[in-house]
């Protein structure tokens, strides 16, 4: 091997060191690195948790938004009867009369959650999110025009009909 050959050997390795040291430097001070990158977020944005969940895995409280005596006790038991985990029934405690079906209170740890539940409304839920609320909890306040939850082959025609997801504004997908 000819001298010149050496050479021209030795420094494409050195170049090589040298990208890789280049390269090594560059990823540990990366400065995208964090919850932004993560996300996708942007400043301001706020990540909303949009898989859909099992009911096993969603957190209800049933409140009553008409004058009906007990009908959060009913609904509550009968979400309770298809697996949700209900931590409260009770009267609504905002006092709000309900005129439509039902109200859907949530935050961003919810958004799941009350994508799921609407279908159980047939998606005929008012939706109300809240950016600030930190709980995982979805609120179903029952209405005037409330009859019944629907059947497990409703509730799955529902799903496929809500189709995709609409995330609020000022929110973005978070990737918990």
């Amino acid at each position: 091997m000819s001298f010149a050959r050496v050479r021209a050997l030795v420094i494409v390795g050195m170049l090589a060191i040298l990208a890789l040291v280049f390269i090594v430097v560059a990823l540990i001070r990366d400065t995208q690195a964090g919850e932004k990158l993560a996300t996708g977020c942007q400043d301001g944005e706020v990540p909303v948790v949009a898989d859909l969940p099992e009911q096993k895995n969603v957190k209800v409280n049933v409140f009553n938004g008409t004058k009906t005596p007990g009908l959060a006790d009913i609904v509550g038991t009968e979400f309770a009867n298809r697996q949700f985990q209900v931590v409260k029934k009770a009267n609504d405690p905002q006092k709000k009369a309900v005129d439509g079906v039902a109200v859907l209170r949530y935050g961003p740890k919810a958004f799941g959650s009350a994508h799921l539940l609407r279908a159980y409304f047939l998606d005929e839920a008012t939706l109300e999110f809240d950016p600030k609320r930190q709980d995982d909890l979805v609120d179903v306040v029952i209405g005037s025009r409330f009859q019944q939850l629907a059947t497990t082959t409703e509730v799955h025609q529902a799903i496929a009909g809500l189709g995709a997801v609409e995330l609020p504004a000022g929110t973005c997908l978070s990737k918990d």
